[in-house]
């Protein structure tokens, strides 16, 4: 049986977290169970792009200020890493976002070393799935003894949501993120490559960033949402089964999270899970907002309701006025689906990967509905499902 521990916490104050963290630690047999002195511990965060840590789309640098300060007190090498979406001018923006996000003066401060997945080199490995004949990750995965996964709970515009398990997409560097959403638009078969990486990383534990979280159109363009939780598993399946069902959500509402089970990245099953921290049952997050694409994710699968879908679809569409013109949706698209000039989206080549939607720095990508009789025929939908 998998052990989730879901505690209350909420604020972003160092010694608060580390508190709430050594308190769920102790549940799961302590960290010297995890991690020993000299230990170089890599603690792979959530950097999706050139975002603050009060956006709501990464994991919060004060949140891995915590974590780092208590490996530090053991006597541990601290690693911070990711590799960040998208691209401008070519380059994956990774450097920018560890500014931005807070994450590279917190290192410096705090005696950490900043690994960012772009430069620091590869690892070849053969993908179980077969998808790809060969996956290429960064090396600092399995360079560090021991590595923690650092997940932000949140909405996503295309997976629904976001969390430990989707986690280490982060693992392939720079622009070749883009090779495998036009490889697998779908979010159930893009849960084969995510299950692949988790195969090959073995990842020891698995701390998810809920203080706060994203709502609505995530993982960068939603809002923000006070859900005041720590969650913390060696499984990431079974953390992300209770964190989606704060949301509301079942696993079968989450394409990503069924392949993972299938694959036997964890337990999916609720009744398999024992809940350990501040609560005997999961906790809702009431009002909480989910996608827009939540309602036809619903009925994917049932052939019958295919033109329903189609009719309510929500499309990525840019704003010309909130448009900055830096190109990133652009050169992000895996296909080239957008015009340079027009900013048009060719519906007849675009996967609906949302990669443009995902990582646009000024909210410029909106999804919207083709008429105004779909969008409000969803809303109703919606309704329901809440």
């Amino acid at each position: 049986m998998s052990k989730v521990v879901l505690l209350e916490c909420s604020s972003y104050q160092v010694q608060v977290v580390m508190d709430k963290l050594n308190q769920a630690m102790l549940q799961l047999g302590g960290w010297d169970k995890y991690i020993k002195p000299n230990m170089k511990v890599l603690l792979k965060v959530n950097l999706i792009g050139p975002k603050t840590s009060d956006s709501g789309a990464i994991t919060h640098s004060e949140f891995v200020r915590a974590i780092t300060r208590i490996l530090k007190g053991k006597g541990c090498q601290v690693w911070i890493g990711d590799s960040s979406g998208g691209a401008i001018a070519g380059i994956a923006p990774t450097g920018k976002s560890l500014k931005v996000s807070g994450l590279e003066a917190v290192a410096a401060e705090e005696g950490a070393v900043i690994k960012n997945f772009d430069s620091e080199g590869v690892v070849s490995i053969k993908p179980e799935s077969g998808i790809v004949k060969e996956m290429h990750l960064a090396k600092p995965m399995f360079e560090a003894d021991v590595v923690i996964n650092l997940p932000k709970l949140k909405t996503h515009s295309a997976a629904i949501y976001t969390g430990a398990v989707k986690n280490v997409f982060g693992c392939i560097p720079g622009l070749k993120k883009a090779d495998f959403h036009k490889l697998a638009p779908d979010p159930k078969y893009f849960g084969e490559i995510t299950a692949d990486i988790h195969k090959a990383c073995k990842i020891k534990l698995h701390i998810m960033d809920g203080i706060t979280a994203m709502q609505g159109e995530g993982p960068t363009a939603g809002g923000t949402y006070a859900a005041g939780k720590i969650l913390i598993s060696e499984d990431p399946l079974a953390l992300d089964v209770v964190a989606a069902k704060m949301l509301h959500l079942n696993i079968q509402d989450v394409p990503i999270l069924q392949t993972a089970m299938e694959r036997g990245i964890g337990e999916g099953r609720l009744e398999n899970i024992e809940l350990l921290g501040d609560y005997h049952e999961i906790p809702t997050l009431e009002g909480f907002t989910l996608p827009k694409r939540f309602g036809s994710s619903k009925k994917r699968n049932d052939k019958a309701v295919i033109k329903v879908i189609d009719f309510l679809k929500a499309r990525p569409m840019v704003d010309k006025k909130l448009c900055k013109s830096c190109n990133m949706c652009i050169e992000s698209c895996p296909v080239q689906a957008i015009n340079k000039d027009t900013k048009i989206i060719d519906y007849k080549i675009c996967i609906e990967c949302m990669c443009c939607h995902e990582l646009c720095m000024y909210q410029a990508v909106k999804l919207k509905k083709d008429n105004w009789l779909a969008g409000a025929m969803m809303k109703l939908y919606r309704g329901n499902y809440k």
